[in-house]
């Protein structure tokens, strides 16, 4: 096990000491430890499954159902090495949110006990009830279902006891009942589009990826306020604002320095997302006060929201540790800053080209163009 320090930090209003555990590692040795990356699918996976799934991650090709079987059977003993008990399709609802129904890895023996099971066929898909979803009214009970499908271009990974298989999510009839479903046909779209147009520039160019850099901004309240609040309670967003104190002429706020139960705040969320893989950079206070941002690496778009749905998420549960809760959607009143989420968007072919990037030379500037 690795060796953790702790740090103590004091609420500000019920001065109740809160114990925050800091790895003793450096970022760089404990990221992505809970995501079966190809770091971790070179090591589980036999050597002919690895190539045909990084070809389906690197390359768009069919996924082969033949390594399923093989596909579930390394990332199960993975997880089960990390002390996960159940698994879950991880999706994204027409919602705020993201929505799991978590099973154990129990199936009967046949006698009179239980094992540990993990197949194929529960990995590429599940059939959770769609009927409290929104669906576009199909609302009849027996023609709920809603499946779930694997998607193997976002690795799966691991919260508490749970491992997590990002997927899409569709009615039996086929209509998406989900974001990402709409996500990756437009990245594929997008994708088919932009190689014919690179076709005239240069032929090698096989596939043109879609990068996301997005920028999550937030409001941090304290439990106390936040308690005093029946709009936040009831809501958990403002309905009543008032413009800020001095109105923010001097911005002291957006230029000083991280208030230190901020910043105790931040390294905790900070660690718990490098362990998910998430490639957070950049900390630091926003315009309005009590608002800060956050900002990761660019990555593969699908990836990349994948990684902002957690992070949401987990910045939810870290907030609560430190007395705080986080406002993830607010609206600005006149003289009042929001929340912004800002994306930052790209193109880049896979000869390690940017599209974006205006050229020099006539003809580079005309791709761009």
């Amino acid at each position: 096990m690795s060796k953790l320090r702790f740090r103590v930090v004091e609420t500000a209003f019920k001065k109740k000491p809160v114990a925050v555990a800091v790895p003793a590692e450096r970022p760089s040795e404990y990221f992505a430890k809970y995501v079966f990356n190809k770091e971790k699918m070179f090591r589980y996976l036999p050597s002919k499954v690895y190539a045909k799934l990084t070809d389906v991650i690197d390359n768009g090709a069919p996924l082969d159902r033949s390594i399923a079987d093989e596909v579930a059977a390394g990332m199960k003993k993975w997880a089960v090495e990390m002390g996960a008990t159940h698994y879950t399709h991880w999706f994204h609802p027409l919602t705020e949110g993201t929505a799991e129904k978590h099973d154990a890895f129990v199936e009967h023996d046949g006698k009179g006990g239980v094992m540990e099971e993990f197949s194929g066929k529960l990995l590429v898909q599940q059939e959770p009830d769609a009927s409290s979803f929104p669906n576009g009214g199909i609302r009849n009970t027996f023609e709920a279902r809603g499946y779930s499908a694997w998607d193997p271009s976002s690795p799966a990974f691991i919260v508490d006891d749970t491992l997590c298989i990002p997927t899409i999510f569709i009615a039996y009839t086929g209509e998406s009942l989900d974001y990402k479903a709409p996500l990756l046909k437009a990245l594929r779209a997008v994708d088919k589009a932009a190689v014919d147009v690179c076709h005239y520039f240069n032929p090698e160019v096989k596939k043109v990826v879609a990068y996301l850099g997005w920028e999550q901004e937030y409001f941090l309240v304290d439990e106390g306020l936040y308690a005093a609040r029946p709009d936040l309670l009831m809501t958990g967003r403002t309905l009543m604002g008032h413009d800020s104190a001095k109105n923010q002429q001097l911005e002291d706020h957006y230029f000083g320095a991280i208030p230190s139960r901020v910043a105790a705040f931040m390294k905790e969320l900070e660690i718990e997302a490098l362990k998910l893989g998430i490639p957070v950079k950049t900390r630091h206070n926003e315009v309005a006060p009590n608002q800060f941002e956050l900002a990761p690496v660019f990555e593969e778009c699908n990836l990349a929201v994948d990684h902002n749905m957690l992070i949401m998420a987990l910045m939810r549960k870290v907030a609560r540790n430190h007395g705080f809760r986080v406002l993830l959607h607010e609206k600005p009143f006149k003289g009042v800053n929001g929340s912004g989420k800002h994306n930052n968007w790209s193109l880049g072919t896979d000869t390690g080209v940017l599209l974006h990037a205006p050229g020099k030379l006539p003809e580079d500037n005309l791709r761009f163009i």
